[in-house]
Order: structure tokens, then C-alpha cells, then sequence
């Protein structure tokens, strides 16, 4: 078995170009149970979770097509000594972490945890941008040969792989410029949602990769939500609330004929689910 590391930076690879920068390449899910993470997970999704790599106990999430659609961190109790919580983030590409933060803290976003080399991986840092909601800034360091294999924990069609990606904040305007001026992405149509606000839709490397609201009353503060998908709404709903999880919105009948959920799982980590119905 490979070391945790080498897949890490292998299912993260990329290529010099820009048309790589400002790219989701990796989903990490922070939890507490990590046993029961996996079996929730795997019953809801379909994933694979494998068994701790390392000595921090970090875990692939095996997809059945072979791929890995991320990571599982385990919290310690010093993580959650310092703030941690359950929670799913993602991993934004950067040609160089250090270059990324003091962009970032030039126009109001955090340092949250400062920049790190992962052996054989990369180096990463946690930020959050101006409205405060955190992300993982990463430059890969691919393994010989997979250096333009690409990242592919994202798609936009495919069950098993995050489909879409959310951000909820304070300010949704200073949130598009934020992510325009850093990673290059676009703001192209958008959904009004009336009292709600716009719902705006964004673009990377010409695929439309989620979408910009206004933060609905009832969240803490500015977050990012990961939609993943699956093979049927109401069985991944079923499996969810078998699981020890709750559904909080939805299914919801989106463009495209298919629908969307927003979940919990059982450690409190907000997830979301889209796909069709097939009943």
C-alpha cells in the first residue's frame, strides 16, 4: 500500500499552466469518529473510506471507479482545543502558497494556519477570505510521471466526486471580486431568489463550478458547502437519516431535472447531496 502522502499528491496533480490555478483539487473532511464517518459516508455516497495511512490517522476516500474523492483528517483533542469542529473544506490550487497569502492578507482576507510542507504532497495553508469563510490554498507537488495527470475530485456530472461548490457569505460582493482577483474565476448569470438575494453563478476555466449568496440568517458565519453527488437523491436521503444524520433542506428540484439536499452528518459536519431521482 502506497504511503497516504504519494495518493495525496498524485490525485492532486497538476500542470504549470494557468489554466490549473484557482481550481477545487482536493475536499478534506474533518470529524471526530472516523469509523463512523466511514461507515455513514460509504452507505450514503458509495465511497470506499480506507483505513488510517499514518500516524495522524489520515484516510484516503476511495471512490468505486478507482479515483479518490479526498481526504479524512481525525480531529485531536488539541484541534478541538483550538476551534476545531466536524467540518468539510476544500483545497483552492495556487502555483506558490506564499506568494497566495500575503495576496490574501493584502485585501483583508486571514492567515488561519500558517503555510506547511506535506512530505511528498506539497505545501498547504488554511485561509479565510475577507468575509471570513475558510478554505486550503495548495501547491501540489505531483509524483514523477503524474505531473500533468490533473485533479479530478471535481466534476460536474458524475456521483461519487463534489459537483458543486457553495459559498454562503456576508458579502457577496466583495466574495466575487476576492475570488476573481486571486484565482482568475468568473461571475456569469445568476438566480434571484427574492427576499433571499442573487444567487450568483461561478466560473473556472469556463466551467461553472457553484455559485455566491448572501449567508442565510441561521449560519454562524460565511462557509463553504460541498455538494457531492450521488446515484439517487431519495436513497442517499434514506441512507442519511438510517446513518444517524439529518436532513435540514430538501430534495429540491433544481435546473436540469435533478435535485439537491442539504445535510448533517452524525458529528455535525453540514454536507450536501444532488443527483436524481429514480423512483
Amino acid at each position: 500500500m502506497s504511503d497516504v502522502r504519494t495518493e495525496v499528491s498524485a490525485a492532486t496533480a497538476t500542470d504549470a499552466g494557468s489554466r490549473h490555478h484557482g481550481g477545487f483539487i482536493w475536499y478534506e473532511l474533518m470529524t471526530t469518529d472516523p469509523e463512523g464517518a466511514k461507515a455513514f459516508y460509504d452507505s450514503v455516497v458509495g465511497w470506499s473510506i480506507g483505513p488510517a495511512h499514518d500516524a495522524i490517522g489520515y484516510r484516503m476516500i476511495g471512490r468505486s471507479d478507482g479515483g479518490n474523492a479526498g481526504g479524512l483528517l481525525p480531529l485531536t483533542a488539541e484541534m478541538q482545543q483550538h476551534g476545531a469542529r466536524p467540518a468539510w473544506l476544500g483545497y483552492i490550487n495556487v502555483p506558490d502558497v506564499d506568494d497566495a497569502l500575503a495576496a490574501i492578507e493584502q485585501v483583508g482576507g486571514r492567515t488561519l494556519m500558517p503555510a506547511r510542507d506535506i512530505d511528498q504532497a506539497g505545501k498547504i495553508a488554511l485561509v479565510s477570505d475577507p468575509t471570513g469563510a475558510a478554505f486550503y490554498v495548495m501547491t501540489p507537488a505531483p509524483p514523477p510521471g503524474s505531473e500533468k495527470k490533473g485533479s479530478d475530485v471535481f466534476s460536474v456530472d458524475q456521483p461519487q466526486h463534489v459537483r458543486w461548490n457553495e459559498l454562503s457569505t456576508t458579502d457577496p460582493d466583495r466574495a466575487v471580486e476576492f475570488y476573481a482577483r486571486q484565482f482568475g474565476w468568473k461571475q456569469e448569470g445568476e438566480m434571484d431568489m427574492g427576499e433571499l438575494g442573487k444567487y450568483r453563478f461561478v466560473q473556472h476555466d469556463g466551467v461553472t463550478i457553484g455559485a455566491i449568496m448572501p449567508k442565510m440568517p441561521q449560519l454562524p458565519m460565511s462557509l463553504w458547502s460541498f455538494y457531492i453527488g450521488v446515484d439517487d437523491v431519495d436513497r442517499a436521503v434514506q441512507a442519511t437519516t438510517a446513518g444517524g444524520g439529518s436532513i435540514l433542506n430538501g430534495p429540491m428540484e433544481i435546473p436540469g431535472g435533478e435535485f439537491a439536499v442539504n445535510a448533517m452528518d452524525p458529528r455535525g459536519a453540514a454536507f450536501g447531496l444532488v443527483g436524481p431521482r429514480k423512483a
